[in-house]
């Protein structure tokens, strides 16, 4: 990866979850981590999703959910993905995960899974490592 070009994050949020402090928090110190974020607000679907990380050209989706369904909103986002050509955008995940879960995601591609108080010293070292080998 090229050190001139900021890390472009996609923080996103899909169905119905209503909870924001996770996500605005990490909206902060990604940008505070010299990052850039665009943060979609809730409610959105995942084509939405994959439409705005093609249009935003971002390097990383951070997927957002509270209610316990983030490997279905992961799979849903990656078939979305895969609809716009876009397969190759990263993806991570925060919020209610089981051990389950982590297992289901890292199974299908979506790495660095954190959960309610992960310090965000460790989420932004993440973002780097993955990013680092490009």
């Amino acid at each position: 990866m090229n050190n001139d070009k900021k890390i472009r994050i996609l923080l996103a949020k899909s169905g119905c979850d209503i909870h924001e402090r996770g996500a605005l928090t990490l909206l902060s110190v990604f940008r505070d981590a010299g990052m850039e974020v665009i943060y979609t607000g809730r409610y959105q679907s995942p084509e939405g999703i994959a439409n705005a990380a093609v249009t935003e050209d971002v390097d990383i989706i951070a997927l957002s959910d509270m209610t316990g369904s983030l490997f279905i909103i992961a799979k849903q986002v990656i078939a979305a993905l895969k609809e716009v050509d876009a397969a190759d955008i990263k993806i991570m995940a925060g919020g209610l995960l089981t051990d389950e879960d982590v297992k289901n995601l890292e199974g299908i591609g979506v790495k660095g899974n954190f959960g309610p108080g992960t310090s965000t010293d460790i989420i932004v070292e993440h973002v780097k490592q993955i990013m680092g080998g490009e």
